[in-house]
């Protein structure tokens, strides 16, 4: 593991600057504390409970103002993603206010293709490519549940550890290297994720709130993503200003023959 996965989609926004923002939905706050549940079969009844509170979706279209901070360097970029879910996820990265697009992103769970509109280049790769930045354990549906809220669905079973501290539920474990550490909040939503590699040097924290309805769930307005891999830290705060459900979408990654296709 060199670098983080986060670099393939985030990195050519780096240089660029823009504002845009429209007033957020209302925020639902989540109580202080909740009882704690004391059952004969609480471990079964909370996954089943946190599995219920998980955003199903069958399209999003989102924007996002993005602060972007490698390495001490900070700048902003506007974002907006389109998602099928489990199938494809979309990703424009604009500046100049969203006039000018310097960089568009197409994963699915078998492949991955970027544009660098900037210098008029093109990577394609199989998902596997990933894998030279990051922990196997990670997979397309990993990096959808990163970006909406979600707890990857792998670390909800049975083999994890489960347990309330102060009324609000933990669920943590480990699959081969991978150390995972998720906390919800009272909302019974995914508070902080937590996922660790010590054998490598990396880490990865995600941090969520201001949730907001969504249908008849409910959305993480803001989250921020925290990465080490080695000696580099990428820091990337995300303030969603759009956040549309179940809406009709299209994924266009149309590459101009112009472009040089790259073999990073």
């Amino acid at each position: 593991m060199k670098k983080n996965i986060l670099n393939s989609l985030f990195i050519l926004a780096a240089v660029f600057l823009v504002t845009a923002c429209k007033p957020k939905k209302e925020i639902v706050v989540a109580p202080a504390k909740t009882p704690e549940t004391k059952t004969d079969n609480s471990k079964a009844e909370a996954l089943t409970l946190l599995n219920n509170k998980q955003l199903k979706f069958n399209t999003l279209s989102l924007k996002a103002k993005a602060t972007l901070d490698i390495n001490g360097e900070a700048n902003e970029v506007t974002m907006n993603f389109r998602m099928k879910d489990k199938e494809t996820i979309w990703v424009s990265i604009t500046a100049l206010g969203g006039l000018a697009e310097v960089a568009r992103a197409l994963i699915t769970p078998d492949s991955i293709k970027i544009q660098n509109k900037l210098k008029s280049e093109y990577l394609k790769k199989p998902f596997s490519y990933i894998y030279n930045f990051t922990n196997k354990q990670v997979n397309f549906n990993t990096l959808q549940a990163v970006l909406t809220g979600n707890a990857m669905g792998e670390f909800l079973t049975d083999k994890s550890d489960v347990k309330q501290e102060n009324g609000m539920w933990v669920v943590s474990g480990t699959q081969e290297n991978l150390a995972y550490k998720l906390l919800f909040n009272t909302l019974l939503r995914v508070a902080e994720t937590n996922l660790n590699d010590a054998k490598s040097g990396q880490a990865l924290k995600v941090t969520y709130s201001d949730y907001q309805k969504l249908n008849e769930f409910l959305f993480p307005g803001a989250l921020k993503i925290n990465t080490l891999s080695g000696a580099k830290k990428i820091n990337i705060d995300l303030q969603y200003v759009k956040i549309d459900g179940n809406v009709p979408v299209d994924f266009p990654f149309t590459v101009p023959k112009r472009y040089t296709l790259v073999n990073k």
